[in-house]
């Protein structure tokens, strides 16, 4: 996961970069990834379609500790 996230962010940094030409642009320091059974992939595309209303109850920080509290998951306050 890490090589593909190191190529992902690469790519797309180099993209960005032809595109608009030399600005400031960067990534932000980590990442999280999360895997989904193959049963809960119907529900996938309404989780994703509804994320604009669902923000307005949750911030993205908060549900990700949520996600990390659930899995049993540890993490540093600086980092999320």
């Amino acid at each position: 996961m890490a090589d593909f996230v190191k190529e992902t962010k690469r790519n797309t940094t180099l993209w960005v970069k032809k595109k608009t030409g030399p600005q400031d642009f960067s990534w932000q320091a980590g990442y999280g990834s999360f895997s989904v059974s193959e049963s809960q992939l119907p529900v996938v595309p309404k989780y994703v379609d509804d994320q604009e209303e669902h923000l307005r109850k949750s911030t993205f920080q908060d549900e990700y500790r949520e996600l990390l509290r659930l899995h049993g998951q540890s993490w540093g306050v600086k980092y999320v």
